[in-house]
């Protein structure tokens, strides 16, 4: 990360691009506190079809490049979309298919780590 405020931008930026797309249940795990994690934040939510899957993990990418200049440094799962994961170092994205999320329960995984839930979007068309 570039400055102190950037991961800070980098979270609005990725959450505000789910909103974007009506991911479900977006929650934000901070996971800092903790010892040996793979990254300093989870954002954790899903969708309720692997196309919708697909447009967050899509738009997530394009919000991310064009407001901050930085593409994720690595992402799997795209092929079947049932659980994308993006890697932007500092903050890893996941975005599941509604029932590969009830059955990994990443969040009872990490269960130490704080918790946000975030609102839906304001802005429902």
């Amino acid at each position: 990360m570039k400055n102190n405020q950037e991961p800070l931008e980098l979270l609005a930026t990725i959450i505000d691009s789910i909103q974007e797309k009506k991911g479900e249940n977006i929650v934000h795990m901070d996971l800092r506190e903790l010892e040996n994690v793979p990254t300093e934040h989870f954002i954790i939510c899903h969708g309720n079809s692997t196309t919708q899957v697909d447009a967050i993990m899509g738009e997530v990418e394009k919000q991310v490049f064009e407001k901050m200049g930085e593409r994720c440094s690595h992402k799997e799962g795209y092929g079947n979309s049932e659980w994308i994961i993006l890697d932007f170092f500092n903050i890893v994205v996941h975005i599941f298919y509604r029932d590969k999320r009830e059955f990994y329960k990443l969040e009872e995984l990490w269960s130490d780590a704080k918790i946000q839930l975030i609102e839906n979007s304001s802005n429902e068309q």
